[in-house]
């Protein structure tokens, strides 16, 4: 009886040691896309401060151009 617990302790360790590593190395995979998940959404931001900026400047040109053709509206 004693010796079948040694020979189950014996076999137990690296076993329990596989499970543990495959667990850690699970843990790091997930750090990992958490962190670049985080980067993609920070590039997103930027593409939308980025967006909204451009058609700032369209809607300013627009507002810039629209009295110079109802001028011309009006001569014609």
């Amino acid at each position: 009886m004693t010796g079948m617990i040694a020979v189950i302790l014996i076999f137990s360790v690296p076993i329990i040691k596989t499970i543990t590593k495959h667990f850690e190395h699970k843990e790091q995979i997930k750090g990992q896309r958490v962190n670049a998940e985080l980067e993609l959404e920070k590039l997103k931001y930027e593409n939308f401060v980025i967006e909204t900026e451009k058609m700032k400047l369209q809607l300013e040109q627009m507002k810039l151009e629209s009295p110079v053709e109802d001028i011309n509206n009006l001569l014609k």
